[in-house]
């Protein structure tokens, strides 16, 4: 079982990493074209009409993109003031219930984001600006990043269940203790 959980771990890792190399690009990309509108706005009088739709949808891909990854770190926000004193078994057994929650929240929004894109591509809905873009282009994103987050939240629940089964939770306290520090 340990060994297909570091299998899982590892394709996980890989998506998180190259989903937030994207997200990193996307930002570079907005950096420039933003870059691009100052210059041919401020120099040459000529403003565009692309930069703030482009660069709205780049923005979204990148928040999305850094779901996991950054459940991953640990980054996202979390109130333990309670949890924290509790011991390291029942935080593990808390952190699990809170998790499998998650999963099924994140699991809904998977699905439903993936039905609201295909509903875009299937009705070729268009975005009501000059450009005309096709909705299922930047709202892609969305499913990308809500599967990522569940991918990794899977990943944290098994990591959880592990620690249950084999009744060790230093890992689980090195965590809390790397949560604390941040």
């Amino acid at each position: 079982m340990e060994k297909l959980f570091h299998v899982y771990d590892r394709a996980v890792l890989a998506l998180s990493r190259l989903a937030a190399v994207v997200a990193g690009l996307c930002i570079l990309a907005v950096a420039f074209i933003v870059c691009y509108e100052i210059v041919m706005r401020g120099l040459f009088g000529a403003p565009t009409e692309w930069v703030l739709e482009i660069s709205t949808y780049l923005i979204i891909a990148a928040g999305f993109l850094g779901f996991g990854v950054t459940l991953r770190r640990r980054g996202h926000i979390q109130v333990d003031f309670v949890v924290e004193r509790f011991s390291p078994r029942v935080r593990c057994v808390t952190e699990l219930l809170m998790t499998l929650l998650a999963v099924l929240l994140f699991f809904i929004f998977m699905t439903e984001s993936t039905d609201f894109v295909l509903a875009s591509y299937e009705y070729h809905k268009l975005s009501p600006s000059i450009l005309r873009f096709p909705l299922w282009i930047p709202q892609l994103p969305l499913v990308l990043g809500f599967g990522l987050l569940f991918l990794e939240l899977v990943r944290q629940g098994w990591a959880d269940v592990l620690a249950l089964a084999k009744g060790d939770y230093s890992e689980f306290q090195a965590n809390a203790a790397e949560r604390r520090d941040d």
